[in-house]
């Protein structure tokens, strides 16, 4: 392979592929990740009861801050930054902590317990060398595993047309879902070269023109929308609270783990190798970085995008080029809110239809993950019960209402911290055997009862 070609490819981190050919990609990944950046600060401000403009302001700096976290990974400043092909944003994981916290102590009680939260990612990445042997296979890939499937209902609600339409579950709505999907899945599956890499950017273009002629786009927030606008140093008066400190450094602990399956699943999924600890630490520092000073600035914290990961292990493509334009993108949408605006008219169906496959792939790498390390009975079981619990608390979450109301901000409303907190657990706890080592126990148990039944033998013997 010659150099220029290898410079020039989608499937190398260096290659810097033409811009035709990238930026179809990179819509893929804006398509992903833009409706959850804006959906966070949205879903959050409603909480804490922010005004309309303060609202704006905080979409805004959640655009820029995902923009700019997501650059510091590809290329990385000093010791920060991944360098792998990922996205960062504001991400949902935080919502249920978030929004409890606010609700009692407001944005500025959100905004300096980050300022902590920060500080402990950034020792998490600091020590990570020393605590990575506490994160084997079994618990990243639990943990990705159930980041997957706790996506599903955001697909399916997606599909649906989204949990606050009117026209939710409606056939129109499923029609364009299905069509969305059906093009993503005949593209991916039924074509070659550049056309298959680029299947989900193509359902979504089938998917909007057909929700056009529906009648389905409302292009009011790009009317609604300004031309230009920049960060404020300190928008909000921080508040620091030992309550909303211990619940945001918990989530933000947590994250760190999800931040090591995401990051794992990228270079599993994409990649075809292992995660090497320069990675991580530089992921984890970035992000500890970003989520501290970002809140001087009013931006929410930060975490890898899933559906971003799920994208790259699908296409395989993962130029940093590609994921930079993306970047930049976002950066562009949070100074030019007319320009991100746009993006926010594709209905809920076609991103739904266009996403659940993606969706689905996370969950697979999660699999790939936890098959690297060997199914003896004992990371059996802590994979088995992690997703038990995680995943019924999630089905079920007035099981745990009555519940202490920080033990709820923890573990009411997502999977993740539970599956976490308990794959963790389990793998410190239970005693470490292998696959050979119970193969010797079942062995020895035989010989004994096979002794046994000798000797009980010999005694019934006249």
């Amino acid at each position: 392979m010659s150099t220029a070609h290898s410079n020039t490819s989608v499937f190398d981190f260096h290659g810097k592929p033409p811009l035709g050919i990238a930026l179809p990609l990179s819509l893929q990944h804006i398509l992903a990740m833009i409706m959850g950046t804006v959906a966070v600060p949205i879903i959050v401000a409603g909480a804490v009861g922010l005004p309309q403009s303060e609202r704006m302001m905080l979409i805004q700096i959640s655009l820029v801050a995902s923009g700019l976290s997501t650059l510091i990974q590809l290329y990385g400043v000093g010791r920060l930054g991944a360098r792998l092909p990922t996205i960062f944003g504001v991400g949902f994981a935080y919502v249920p902590t978030l929004t409890a916290v606010g609700a009692q102590y407001g944005i500025g009680g959100i905004l300096g317990a980050q300022v902590v939260g920060g500080i402990a990612m950034i020792l998490s990445g600091l020590f990570i060398h020393r605590i990575r042997h506490l994160f084997p296979p079994v618990v990243a890939g639990t943990v990705v595993l159930v980041i997957g499937l706790s996506l599903y209902d955001v697909a399916i609600n997606y599909m649906a047309g989204g949990v606050d339409s009117d026209q939710y579950g409606a056939p129109s709505q499923w029609a364009v879902a299905i069509v969305t999907l059906g093009v993503v899945l005949t593209i991916s599956q039924f074509t070659r070269g550049f056309l298959k890499l680029a299947a989900i950017i193509c359902g979504i273009a089938v998917g909007y023109i057909l929700s056009l002629i529906l009648g389905m786009v409302d292009i009011t927030p790009v009317h609604d929308a300004g031309w230009f606008t920049t960060p404020r140093f300190v928008p909000f008066e921080l508040e620091f609270h030992s309550a909303a400190i211990a619940s945001l450094i918990v989530i933000c602990v947590v994250n760190s783990v999800q931040t090591i399956g995401d990051l794992s699943a990228t270079t599993v999924g994409g990649m075809n190798r292992e995660l090497n600890a320069q990675e991580l630490k530089g992921g984890l520092l970035g992000n500890g970085v970003c989520t501290a000073i970002g809140s001087l600035f009013g931006a929410l914290p930060t975490s890898t995008f899933s559906q971003n990961v799920g994208i790259v292990a699908m296409t395989k493509a993962i130029s940093r080029y590609v994921l930079a334009l993306a970047a930049v993108f976002m950066l562009a949408a949070g100074l030019i809110p007319k320009f991100g605006a746009v993006m926010t008219t594709i209905p809920y169906p076609v991103l739904g239809g266009a996403t659940i496959t993606v969706f689905g792939m996370i969950t697979m790498t999660g699999i790939q993950l936890l098959t690297k390390d060997e199914m003896s009975a004992r990371n059996m079981t802590i994979a088995s019960v992690s997703l038990a619990l995680s995943l019924g608390i999630y089905a079920v979450p007035e099981s745990v209402e009555r519940l202490p109301e920080q033990v709820q901000l923890i573990v009411g409303g997502s999977p993740i911290v539970i599956a976490a907190f308990t794959a963790f657990t389990l793998n410190l706890l239970l005693p470490k055997t292998t696959l050979a080592d119970e193969e010797d126990e079942r062995n020895q148990l035989a010989q004994q009862t096979d002794a046994s039944l000798v000797d009980t033998g010999a005694r019934q013997s006249p």
